[in-house]
């Protein structure tokens, strides 16, 4: 916690990164091609009239078109995509007035942390106040990176040797899965209701993970004027090879688990006992409340 009160946003500023910005006047199919060209989840949007960052376009905005769209009879998909990104804000999505959820680059790392469970969000634009412009898009993944390559040079609390059966880390109730044999449609049902990041694909046992990210890649494919495909049919056409699924067990410690999640770059690890059924999950959002906020007495944020 008082590592993380002493150091701010911009150390944790890789010296190279990439960033991705959008005019909102930008097409929207250009916007989610140029999201996938790059492998990049989210990026900042640029108002050219009001001269500021009004906000984020993220694959939660394309899910949540395409699940509300996908069954429309007055509205085409592919109509959709003709639109631009204000267009797209101010009718389909119907939130252009909310704010840009931002932090400046000497804020600490816990208030990016507090900002990030707090507003349940997964990119936070680091913004210099005098230039207004976006250094970098702080995530989870970045912060908890930091944390594992600089946390080690100071003390390891005690409760890190813990099993994750011990400790309440994580979601062991009410899991969001999907079946390997559900349609995609179904899938991206389940990402809106339970605002979830992915999903287990199981057939008793867990066979894959399907996330945000993968339904961006329906945008590249041209995919996504048939979402009645099975899931099965879904993970065997993606674009790139993907590992397995990485899971953790009930025994193992939580410092085995934080050094998993943050070698493999990963958001999540799919908790299974020893048949490889679904147990729970261990994300990234997890494992910063316990490490920093929950010491500090601030709960549960991201419930």
């Amino acid at each position: 916690m008082n590592f993380m009160k002493r150091h701010c946003c911009y150390d944790a500023i890789p010296t190279s990164s990439k960033l991705v910005i959008f005019d909102t006047m930008l097409q929207v199919k250009k916007a989610f091609f140029a999201l996938v060209a790059n492998s990049v989840r989210a990026a900042p949007l640029w108002d050219s009239k009001l001269q500021c960052f009004v906000g984020m376009l993220t694959i939660t905005d394309f899910i949540n078109i395409l699940h509300r769209y996908y069954k429309s009879p007055l509205v085409q998909i592919y109509e959709l995509e003709e639109h631009k990104i204000e267009t797209w804000r101010e009718i389909y999505l119907q939130y252009s007035n909310n704010r840009l959820i931002s932090i400046t680059p000497e804020s600490s790392l816990f208030d990016a942390i507090y900002s990030l469970l707090k507003n349940k969000i997964h990119r936070l634009p680091v913004i210099d106040p005098t230039s207004g412009n976006v250094l970098h898009i702080l995530t989870h993944k970045r912060i908890l990176k930091f944390l594992h390559i600089f946390g080690s040079m100071i003390p390891k609390p005690r409760f890190l040797q813990k099993s994750i059966s011990e400790v309440p880390i994580g979601t062991f109730k009410q899991i969001a899965t999907v079946q390997e044999s559900a349609t995609v449609y179904q899938a991206l049902s389940i990402f809106v209701e339970r605002r979830v990041s992915a999903l287990p694909v199981v057939n008793e046992q867990v066979v894959a993970l399907y996330s945000r990210f993968d339904v961006i890649n329906l945008a590249a494919q041209k995919n996504y004027n048939n979402l009645n495909i099975t899931m099965r049919e879904a993970i065997a056409c993606r674009s790139c090879w993907m590992e397995g699924v990485l899971k953790c067990y009930p025994h193992e410690t939580l410092e085995t688990i934080i050094d998993r999640i943050a070698k493999a770059e990963v958001h999540r690890l799919v908790l299974v006992d020893s048949n490889d059924v679904v147990r729970g999950i261990v994300s990234l959002s997890d494992l910063l409340q316990a490490l920093v906020l929950s010491p500090a007495g601030i709960d549960a944020l991201y419930s």
